[in-house]
């Protein structure tokens, strides 16, 4: 090699180990033409550095993408063959948000090493708390998988159909009986059905929502028999939403009760005309006259007074005006021009639902639209299947049923919620899709809802002493949950909240019994009984299972033991006043004050309140208390003694000394 070229390549090397830009643009241009691929080196390698103090910049904006860049910026400033990032291969699906806990399972990580990534991000989660799809991605990402949003959307829209006014027919009304307690609802359903039910109730109430078919001159009418008790609100609210007239009981020989305003609320709300039958009339004291001015108050005015409510006088127990009654709801019926299209998918409302021992989770469903077959796949919100058998109301095996027909329907994938909506699909595949969306999305709802308590709060709620009682529910029917869970939270107060962990139907299980046993909850078994073997691992575990057929003796129960919770209150009783006239130095003892009882009497263990010239100076105990040389337990007044006070020897003479002890006074809700 020429000894100009060592030299120009040897200057030309030089600059790669000086740090100064002046001297290698100086030497670029002593360089021949095809030499300057120094300075481009040169500048790429600037530009460079301006792109990574801009993606440094761009990691707060945006980390999802700069996680990926910076991947592969490492790749590339490694010495080694691999110039591109490494492909993600493993791929996990997940909903809207998911746990800690799930994605480092679904993962096949340690949680710990999820949270970790999570607090570097400034992320301060539990385990058990939820991060939302796009927190998620991030993290996956960090352990090299790739997520995918799982399962489709559903909403309401994913059952309309659209019906020609051509395939609308006429069908039957769903007639929802209403009143108050023993007015005689149930009895009245019974005259109609022409059968015998009211005797075999717990303590006169309904437990539970029926539906039953009724046929009249050949049309048909479907009923609704609603509890009459407040506490089942949510129970009869739900009859109105599903109803096509309410038939408002009301009797003759009593009046307008809160029961009876609030079954006119829940009607006028959700628009639905009532029918007002006067019940009890063939009693002497009966005066529907009465009656009817009374609801004239709630803008139920009957026809013959300028209104447009219509009114029925019957009598259950008599059988008097049953028929004419009946012939009143078609009218109304008439009137209303109900229609539904009994050719599209069936469409309906769960009336009830239980869990049966014999045949699994059973429920009693409205169709409100279209045909129910027997095979036909469905979903009722979180719950889907396949209709297993219907029976009638009559309990007669049935093949289809139609518009406002009431079935009971076997073949639930679990006992769905009452008052969710019935829609039948087109196989199991779409039903169990659609039924594992709305299971996350409830999963969702209730992870999202879970409070999220600091130490600043629990350690206020300590100080404030708010209590808590835990309940869990279990009773044969879903009704009756609702119900027992609405009227037991109307117990809470300020100071003691109850609070209703689990409700399910079915019998107590061994589950229930730990659950309790963790949570120090209370075991309510409604129409319920658990078997030999909970009842032992109760009496282990230290649980209470209370076990009832009558809500009024579960809310009064509660109630009591809530109250057993609550702190009491003391209340000061003053038991006698003395007045100090001479003082004495005992050794070892102190000044003890020689005193005369002006009234009541003072005690041994009595508190005393030190007052001097109208101002309490002291509060303390009594240290001693004697007559010359004796102890004594009390002296009355009139007698003169000499009283020593706990940790105070500042007596003086004038000074009045009040006995007084605090009286413990239960607290009540």
């Amino acid at each position: 090699m020429p000894k100009e070229k060592e030299a120009l390549k040897v200057e030309t090397e030089r600059p790669k180990k000086k740090a100064k830009i002046g001297d290698e643009i100086r030497m670029a241009e002593q360089l021949p033409a095809k030499k300057k691929t120094v300075l481009r080196k040169e500048i790429e390698k600037k530009d460079f550095r301006k792109e990574l103090e801009e993606e440094v910049v761009e990691r707060v904006a945006k980390p999802a993408r700069w996680k990926e860049d910076k991947k592969a910026t490492v790749v590339k400033m490694k010495k080694t063959e691999i110039t591109v990032p490494k492909a993600i291969k493993r791929r996990i699906r997940i909903g809207e948000t998911i746990t800690v806990g799930d994605l480092a399972k679904k993962m096949g990580v340690k949680a710990g090493e999820v949270i970790n990534k999570l607090m570097r991000m400034g992320l301060m989660v539990t385990i058990n708390q939820s991060i939302d799809f796009d927190a998620a991605s991030l993290i996956a990402a960090e352990f090299d998988y790739q997520v995918e949003q799982a399962g489709m959307e559903y909403d309401e829209s994913t059952y309309k159909v659209e019906s020609s006014v051509e395939n609308l027919k006429p069908r039957a009304p769903v007639v929802t009986i209403m009143g108050h307690v023993d007015h005689g609802k149930t009895s009245l359903l019974d005259a109609i059905r022409k059968s015998r039910v009211t005797e075999g109730e717990a303590g006169g109430i309904t437990q539970a929502i029926g539906a039953y078919h009724v046929n009249l001159k050949g049309r048909e009418i479907v009923f609704l028999d609603t509890p009459g008790h407040e506490a089942f609100t949510a129970m009869r609210a739900r009859g109105a939403q599903v109803t096509d007239i309410v038939v408002l009981v009301v009797a003759a020989d009593d009046g307008v009760m809160d029961q009876t305003v609030e079954a006119i609320n829940h009607s006028k709300i959700a628009g639905v005309p009532i029918i007002v039958a006067i019940n009890k009339i063939d009693k002497p004291e009966a005066d529907p006259g009465r009656i009817k001015q009374a609801l004239t108050e709630y803008a139920l005015v009957p026809e013959e007074w300028g209104g447009d409510t219509i009114f029925s006088e019957v009598s259950a127990k008599q059988k008097i005006g049953i028929e004419e009654l009946l012939e009143l709801i078609l009218l109304q019926a008439d009137i209303l021009e109900l229609k539904a299209d009994p050719d599209r998918p069936a469409r309906g409302v769960v009336i009830e639902a239980r869990l049966d021992r014999g045949r699994g989770p059973v429920a009693t469903v409205l169709i409100q639209e279209g045909t129910l077959h027997e095979g036909d796949a469905f979903v009722c919100k979180t719950e889907y299947g396949r209709v297993r058998a219907m029976s009638d109301d009559q309990g007669r095996r049935i093949k289809e049923a139609g518009p406002a027909t009431p079935v009971e329907v076997i073949g639930f994938s679990g006992v769905p919620q009452v008052s969710a909506e019935f829609n039948a699909v087109e196989d199991e595949k779409k039903a169990r899709s659609i039924g594992d969306y709305w299971m996350r999305k409830e999963r969702e709802r209730e992870l999202s809802a879970t409070s999220k308590i600091t130490l600043e709060q629990l350690y206020e709620k300590m100080k404030e002493g708010v209590k808590e009682l835990n309940v869990i529910i279990r009773a044969d029917v879903q009704g009756s949950i609702e119900a027992l869970t609405d009227a037991l939270t109307k117990l809470s107060t300020d100071d003691i909240k109850l609070k209703v962990i689990h409700g399910s139907t079915g019998a107590i299980t061994e589950t229930d019994v730990m659950l309790a046993s963790a949570s120090n909850a209370v075991i309510i078994g409604f129409n319920v009984r658990p078997d030999a073997r909970v009842v032992e691992l109760a009496e282990s575990e230290g649980v209470d299972i209370k076990l009832y057929d009558i809500i009024y003796n579960v809310i009064a129960d509660i109630r009591a033991a809530m109250e057993g919770l609550l702190e009491p209150e003391y209340k000061e009783v003053v038991l006698g006043r003395a007045e100090v006239r001479d003082l004495f130095r005992v050794p070892k003892v102190g000044t003890v004050a020689g005193s005369f009882i002006t009234d009541g009497k003072v005690t041994r263990k009595a508190n005393v309140k030190l007052v001097r010239d109208g101002a309490v100076v002291f509060d303390g105990k009594i240290g001693s208390l004697r007559r010359f040389k004796d102890d004594v337990k009390e002296v009355l007044a009139g007698f003169e003694c000499g009283i020593g006070i706990e940790g105070f020897n500042d007596l003086r003479v004038g000074d009045q000394i009040e006995a007084y002890v605090n009286e413990k006074i239960e607290r009540k809700l």
